[in-house]
């Protein structure tokens, strides 16, 4: 089992920035590709970003890509997301996940999520 708790959450003008963090604890962080999901009211969860076991591979959206970067600190056992030139469309709960294998950008193919923390981008 792994528990994953999402922070760094807020309020922020369009065109700011942002870093989300996302804590794990239970079992060995290092052995978990992550990702990052964003789901806005009225729409289903959709992904914004991952990285594998080690940090060297990582995958975006296409929406998000140039903007969001992902990455992790396997001896703190947290991953982030560094969001910049934040747009009103960004709005959402942001959730994190992980999953005993190789990076994945499908919801299904996760096994753990957190509880999510809101990001709300104000025109």
């Amino acid at each position: 089992q792994v528990q994953l708790v999402e922070s760094g959450g807020g309020l922020v003008q369009a065109g700011g920035s942002l870093r989300l963090s996302c804590a794990a604890s239970g079992r060995t962080f290092s052995k978990y590709a992550m990702g990052w999901f964003r789901e806005a009211p009225g729409t289903e969860r959709e992904f914004v970003a991952a990285i594998d076991w080690s940090g060297s591979m990582t995958y975006y959206a296409e929406s998000v890509k140039g903007r969001f970067t992902i990455s992790r600190d396997n001896a703190k056992g947290t991953v982030y997301l560094q969001m910049g030139s934040l747009d009103p469309e960004d709005t959402a709960v942001y959730f994190c996940a992980a999953r005993d294998g190789i990076v994945a950008t499908m919801r299904h193919e996760y096994d753990y999520w957190g509880q999510g923390t809101q990001v709300t981008v104000s025109s």
